[in-house]
């Protein structure tokens, strides 16, 4: 599902990765590992189609964007799932509003739960109309997740999603991440918590690129 073949990226005249090369399979969640300012988001970013790499080749799903912004954007638009570290939301919108953004338009697109279902299942069902600013972390993270309950994507791009959150909500976020992968995404989170690692298929320290067995 996710292809990073021999890629490279240089930021302010410093080398992040070079020659890096890994897949994350449908049903499979793997976990990137490395210092800070190893390039783990960057790296986020460049699978995800916003951002490029400097040389090789992200496919997603067997598409090649390469230099398409086009491409780019219907990857996105079609096929990528996020959850950033800072949520992502629109903060002067609803609850509601926000999880109406990820909505599936045209055909042929996968359906996922509506909105009111999609909260229901992270536990917000009574807050729809609620300004995000109003929530705490921890629920402006399950917001988060109920817009990937109404995407569907086929792939998700996990950026620390659970450093700022608290453990119960932490928990949730993983089990929600596994969920989508159980249903055959490919989920794919940057992070330095312990927590999360132990729970992945697979941790690939970007370091140096070694790629190992996760799990307990």
């Amino acid at each position: 599902m996710i292809d990073v073949l021999t890629v490279s990226k240089q930021r302010g005249g410093r080398t992040l990765w070079e020659d890096l090369t890994f897949s994350v399979d449908a049903g499979e969640v793997v976990a990137l590992t490395g210092p800070s300012g190893c390039g783990k988001s960057t790296l986020l970013d460049c699978v995800g189609h916003i951002d490029r790499v400097d040389s090789g080749t992200i496919r997603i799903g067997g598409v090649d964007a390469g230099r398409s912004a086009r491409r780019a954007r219907l990857l996105r638009r079609d096929h990528i799932g996020y959850l950033f570290q800072d949520f992502g939301l629109v903060h002067d919108a609803t609850v509601g509003a926000n999880v109406d953004l990820a909505r599936p338009t045209g055909r042929g697109r996968r359906r996922g739960l509506s909105t009111g279902a999609a909260l229901e299942q992270v536990g917000l069902g009574g807050r729809s109309s609620a300004r995000t600013h109003e929530l705490s972390g921890g629920e402006q993270q399950r917001v988060a997740l109920a817009r990937l309950l109404v995407k569907q994507p086929s792939v998700i791009l996990a950026d620390e999603p659970t450093s700022a959150l608290d453990a119960d909500n932490a928990a949730l976020v993983l089990d929600r991440l596994e969920s989508f992968a159980a249903a055959g995404a490919a989920v794919l989170i940057a992070t330095h918590a312990p927590s999360v690692t132990r729970r992945a298929a697979r941790v690939i320290a970007l370091r140096d690129a070694r790629d190992h067995r996760g799990g307990p």
